[in-house]
């Protein structure tokens, strides 16, 4: 009777094996023209859009989370959207020459991607990843969540058929069948993997990280959404819960906790009620709490994208079936408040703050608090406010009016679509960038001679300037004696002088610059002012 080798040995020569296909489909491929690859990405992702309802229903049975209609979106967007991104986007030979400089940049793929997927999102941050990873000529082993085994699988299926249809070598696309912790730590840390991908929880990312490959990993977010009282209340109102909602609340980036501005509350409140939000008492706040997350203070994963009657059945209460979202009103934020924490289900906290700097907080404490340098939302008219947000913030992605689940990954804003979000150093990541091909890429770079050593050099008396080039005119005085008070405790500048303050600023930009018909310097500008502020309180 032949012996029967163990899952985990399994697992490991099944990661061998794949990745030894990979890599040998990647030395042809790395060949391919800029011609041949695009044809390449351009069937796979024709072929995973057509099958974007298929395989989200495939991935809502298996899991058992989120929405199958919501999922088709997803699916849609990391093919159509992702591929629309990126189908312009030189990844071969000569991609960029600065004939001043005399440098010419030449792409370089990595080799074997190793793509680690999760269960949230399986279906469509597989096609995603595939495609990212193929367009920068690189091959890919994508190590699936067990719990989506199969629709991951599928999918990756989906998209290595069309690419070989397109040319592509076979065993470029390679996706496991044994999904087990040995075979992953194998994959990450084999020779031949060149580049990690991770999506995952926390352990996975640090996993990543540690295995002593290049890797992008990613950081948990915990949403925060202020609603300021310049607000468009009905379509703030109604970005949140939709992007709440989306699927069931399992994007990462989906709207956690409403921080919302004191003299707005009443409306704000008397929208969501609107919006089929069913308000918590406190007792079913401890509930929830308790179901949602763990003692170890970790997300349960049998409650993660189900909807509001499930997670209340749970928890030992019922809500009427037309409820979209469930909200707690919460008074602190950390351990001893759960639902303060990250929600991957249709769970709002909300927090009811008076001003833009007591709400600036509460969003800082929601975001150290588990969500460090991943997205922020604000729902606001007052540019100067929102500037305050976007400077001061410890997230990389600061969302204006649009909802935050969908508008971080690229879908209702410009940020480049993806469905890998870096949180930087806030959270522990290499990059605070939305992840594409150029991160999967090396670049060379051809320098010619332009300073030769024959060329004098001050050797004694260099001493270093300031480079205006890089000023804002907001690091000069009189652009502080002009700018808009963003603080609500004094008395607010005219529209005028708002005005003036912007123009100013994006003058400032340019460097060097002349003011006036007399051309004065911004140092004599800097002067006249300061003259006439003396004056003006003499």
């Amino acid at each position: 009777m032949p012996a029967v080798m163990d899952q985990d040995l399994q697992a490991v020569q099944e990661v061998r094996s794949a990745i030894a296909k990979a890599h040998a489909a990647f030395l042809q491929y790395k060949e391919f023209s800029q011609a041949e690859v695009d044809r390449v990405v351009a069937a796979m992702a024709e072929a995973g859009f057509k099958e974007s309802a298929r395989v989200a229903r495939m991935a809502v049975e298996e899991t058992g989370y989120g929405k199958i209609g919501d999922k088709t979106i997803k699916n849609q967007f990391g093919s159509r959207d992702v591929y629309e991104s990126i189908k312009d986007l030189k990844t071969v030979g000569v991609i960029r020459e600065d004939t001043k400089k005399k440098i010419i940049e030449i792409a370089e793929p990595m080799g074997v991607v190793a793509a680690i997927i999760p269960t949230t999102n399986p279906t469509s941050t597989a096609f995603y990843k595939i495609l990212i990873s193929l367009k920068a000529r690189n091959a890919i082993v994508i190590s699936p969540h067990p719990r989506a085994k199969n629709c991951i699988q599928e999918a990756a299926h989906v998209m290595r058929k069309a690419a070989e249809a397109a040319g592509a070598p076979g065993d470029l696309i390679q996706c496991l069948s044994i999904p087990a912790q040995e075979g992953t730590n194998e994959l990450m840390r084999h020779h031949d993997t060149a580049v990690i991908l991770a999506t995952g929880g926390s352990a996975m990312v640090r996993a990543a990280y540690s295995a002593g490959k290049p890797a992008y990993g990613v950081g948990p977010g915990n949403v925060p959404v202020y609603i300021d009282r310049s607000a468009d209340i009905v379509k703030a109102v109604s970005d949140a819960v939709a992007g709440k909602t989306f699927d069931w609340g399992t994007l990462c980036s989906s709207e956690q906790a409403l921080v919302v501005d004191a003299p707005v509350a009443d409306r704000v409140i008397e929208e969501l009620k609107k919006q089929k939000a069913y308000f918590l008492n406190e007792d079913e706040t401890t509930r929830v709490g308790k179901v949602l997350v763990t003692p170890e203070f970790r997300i349960n994963a049998e409650m993660v994208g189900q909807a509001p009657q499930k997670i209340a059945s749970a928890a030992g209460f019922s809500v009427p079936e037309d409820v979209r979202v469930l909200v707690a009103r919460l008074q602190g934020v950390g351990k001893q408040f759960p639902l303060s924490a990250e929600k991957l289900s249709p769970v709002l906290s909300l927090y009811i703050e008076d001003g833009w700097e007591k709400g600036c907080e509460r969003c800082i404490e929601l975001l150290n608090f588990g969500g460090r340098g991943h997205t922020l939302a604000i729902h606001c008219e007052n540019k100067d406010i929102i500037m305050q947000f976007g400077l001061k913030k410890p997230a990389f992605r600061i969302l204006v009016n649009t909802p935050a689940a969908i508008g971080a990954v690229g879908y209702t804003t410009d940020l480049d679509p993806s469905m890998t979000l870096g949180c930087g150093s806030f959270g522990g990541n290499i990059t605070s960038d939305n992840i594409g091909p150029v991160h999967l890429m090396n670049i060379k770079r051809v320098a010619w001679e332009t300073k030769p050593l024959s060329m004098s050099r001050d050797t004694h008396s260099w001493r270093p300037t300031i480079s205006t080039k890089a000023q804002r005119s907001a690091d000069f005085p009189y652009q502080k004696a002009l700018s808009s008070d963003v603080s609500r405790k004094g008395a607010p500048k005219t529209s005028e002088a708002v005005s003036a303050a912007k123009t100013s600023d994006d003058a400032a930009a340019h460097s060097e610059q002349k003011y006036g018909t007399s051309g004065m310097s911004a140092s004599q500008v800097d002067e006249v002012v300061r003259t006439f502020l003396k004056s003006r309180h003499q």
